[in-house]
């Protein structure tokens, strides 16, 4: 099966960088939709080694090209000195390049050239539920978006192998940690921490490493894009906001496996977790492809109120997984409205039908979804 993938790549003759987690599909992206492009896969030894020792190769190669053909460099994080060659060959050939890369550690890290904005840089997320058609919710809560993973007929075994290569690829292979003992304990407690504020000598003790350890280690879970932390929104006037984030997995499938879930069940607290992680998943996949430059935060005060997910300063989102939500499930949306003039406070749940109480638009998850992918937020 395909999946019409919403990613838009710029029509006009530049170049561009393509980051995501591996497995969500760039390659197969990239070579569907430009099957005539010279591609360079920096993942088969043989071209990693030809170019590595002589990076001047891929100009002389490159060079016999006629003037706006295009030339994919997959996995450019493996050989950022490549990036010096790709430089010099869009300002004196006009060659179009289009770079992929499941990590950004070592272009970070290094200060590389990242070609002086010559480029645009885009994201590619999971599947999200526009994508896939006929929508399995219980099946993507429980294995997630990545593509092959999603219709495979072994999924749980596949997650499983899935964050094993990660452990050895991108995290052994670049020596990014000493020990990766310590850091498998530290991916299995951030999982199970997943969608809940960062609390580093918490999260420390339960992986039993040193807390300013815990905070290298979700730097890089942030440059290997495996996760990211959301800020807390500081703008209410009348309350006192929390000043930790709230850290979430790329995938909710990927945090599970790590995390040892290998089923969930309506009702209860996991599968609510779930929900909103699949919540934070489309948000940030719909933010990052429709190159909507609003803030993804949280709110939650001090006195423990809490709205789940903050757009800009506009739209309020709590995710609750109940039929029928009552007042105190939306107590946080009221209180935020009382902090600034947002135009949607939304509980997303799973109600079969929507309604409104007390300026709160109650909504079934899938009319959310619908709404969202159609720009009516």
């Amino acid at each position: 099966m395909e999946y019409l993938r919403i990613i838009e790549f710029p029509s006009i003759q530049r170049s561009f960088f393509i980051f995501g987690p591996r497995l969500t599909g760039k390659t197969y992206l990239l070579k569907q939709r430009y099957p005539q492009a010279r591609y360079y896969d920096l993942l088969r030894s043989e071209t990693f080694l030809r170019l590595s020792q002589r990076p001047s190769i891929l100009r002389e190669e490159v060079s016999l090209l006629d003037e706006g053909q295009i030339v994919i460099i997959d996995e450019i994080q493996k050989l950022p000195q490549l990036l010096d060659e790709v430089h010099g060959l869009i300002e004196d050939r006009h060659i179009r390049f289009i770079l992929t890369g499941s990590s950004a550690r070592k272009l970070r890290r290094g200060g590389v050239n990242l070609l002086g904005g010559r480029a645009r840089i885009l994201r590619l997320h999971p599947l999200v539920s526009k994508e896939i058609g006929t929508f399995d919710l219980e099946r993507f809560l429980q294995y997630g978006g990545l593509p092959s993973i999603y219709l495979s007929q072994e999924p749980w075994q596949d997650l499983q192998s899935y964050c094993g290569a990660y452990l050895q690829e991108e995290i052994a292979a670049e020596s990014a940690v000493r020990k990766l003992d310590a850091f498998s304990r530290f991916l299995r407690s951030a999982a199970l921490f997943s969608g809940e504020q960062v609390n580093y000598e918490v999260w420390a003790s339960d992986a039993a490493v040193p807390a300013r350890t815990v905070r290298e280690y979700f730097y890089l879970l942030h440059d290997t894009l495996l996760g990211e932390v959301l800020e807390p929104w500081r703008r209410g006037g009348k309350r006192k906001a929390v000043s930790s984030g709230k850290f979430f997995f790329f995938d909710i499938g990927v945090r599970n496996s790590l995390a040892g879930i290998r089923h969930l069940t309506p009702g209860t607290a996991e599968f609510g977790k779930a929900l909103e992680h699949l919540v934070y998943q489309e948000l940030r996949a719909y933010l990052d492809y429709t190159g909507d430059d609003r803030s993804l935060t949280f709110w939650r005060t001090t006195e423990h109120l809490e709205v789940d997910f903050i757009i800009g300063d506009t739209i309020a989102i709590e995710v609750k997984a109940t039929e029928v939500p009552d007042r105190r499930q939306f107590k946080g949306l009221i209180a935020i409205g009382e902090e600034a003039p947002f135009q949607h406070r939304i509980l997303v749940c799973l109600a079969p039908e929507p309604r409104r109480v007390e300026g709160i638009e109650i909504l079934p998850l899938s009319f959310f979804l619908q709404n969202l992918w159609n720009n009516e937020y």
